[in-house]
C-alpha cells in the first residue's frame, strides 16, 4: 500500500521560508519520480516541482523558479520542498505525489493528504 505523509507546513510571513517533507512507503521509492503539487482555494491543483528517480532532472512551475527547490533522499524514502522568499500567492495546500515512472513529466498516481501553507503578515 502506497503511503505519502507530508509535514512542515504552517503559517509564515511574506519573505519567509518553509521546508516541506514527504515520507514515502509501500513502493520502491528510488524507481519513481516524485513531485509537489498545490491547490489554492477556488483554483485547480497545479504542479509546483518534480524530480526524477535519481535526481538528475527537476522541473518547476514558472511562478516558483528561483525560490523553491525540490530534492530527495532515496536512502530515507523522503522528498523535500525548500520554499524561500514566500509570497502571499503561495498560500495553498501542498500535496506530495508519486510518479508512475522515473520521469517527472509523466503522470502521477498516488497522492498524500496534503499540508497547509499560509503566507500572511
Amino acid at each position: 500500500q502506497v503511503l505519502l505523509v507530508e509535514s512542515g507546513g504552517g503559517l509564515v510571513q511574506p519573505g519567509g521560508s518553509l521546508r516541506l517533507s514527504c515520507a514515502a512507503s509501500g513502493f520502491t521509492f528510488s524507481r519513481h519520480a516524485m513531485s509537489w503539487h498545490r491547490q489554492a482555494p477556488g483554483k485547480e491543483r497545479e504542479l509546483v516541482a518534480g524530480i526524477s528517480d535519481l535526481s538528475a532532472t527537476t522541473t518547476y512551475a514558472e511562478s516558483v523558479k528561483g525560490r523553491f527547490t525540490i530534492s530527495r533522499r532515496n536512502d530515507k524514502n523522503t522528498v523535500y520542498l525548500q520554499m524561500n522568499s514566500l509570497k502571499v500567492e503561495d498560500t495553498a495546500v501542498y500535496f506530495c505525489s508519486k510518479g508512475s515512472t522515473w520521469n517527472p513529466s509523466d503522470k502521477y498516481d498516488h497522492w498524500g493528504q496534503g499540508t497547509q501553507v499560509t503566507v500572511s503578515s
